[in-house]
Order: structure tokens, then C-alpha cells, then sequence
């Protein structure tokens, strides 16, 4: 399992939300970071999910 990071953003660029979560890749580390979002009602904010090694899996501006 790897350990993906989800960030939330407002508009004036101050941190909302973030949290560690593991998904065994970054389709499931998509799925559950997209659920996550939806459940915190941060998915029509700026956020980011970023895999361990400093890949972008999940991207909304």
C-alpha cells in the first residue's frame, strides 16, 4: 500500500483540508480521494491528491 496526500484549497489559497490515506495504486487512491471530497463537500474546491512519489492523481482548480 502507498500513501497518498489530498489537499484542499480556498479561493485566497488557504488550507482547508488535508489528509493521508493508502490505496494500493493511484486508480483506487483517484477513487477514494474523489469519495473523500464528495463526503467533506470539497469537491467544487481547489485540490490536489498526490501520490508518493510526487505524481498528481487527482487535480481540480
Amino acid at each position: 500500500m502507498k500513501t497518498y496526500v489530498l489537499t484542499v484549497f480556498d479561493k485566497a489559497g488557504e488550507l482547508l483540508f488535508e489528509e493521508s490515506f493508502e490505496a494500493t495504486n493511484n486508480e483506487e487512491a483517484q477513487q477514494i480521494g474523489k469519495a473523500k471530497l464528495e463526503e467533506k463537500g470539497y469537491s467544487e474546491h481547489t485540490h490536489r491528491c498526490v501520490s508518493p512519489d510526487a505524481k498528481l492523481v487527482l487535480f481540480h482548480r
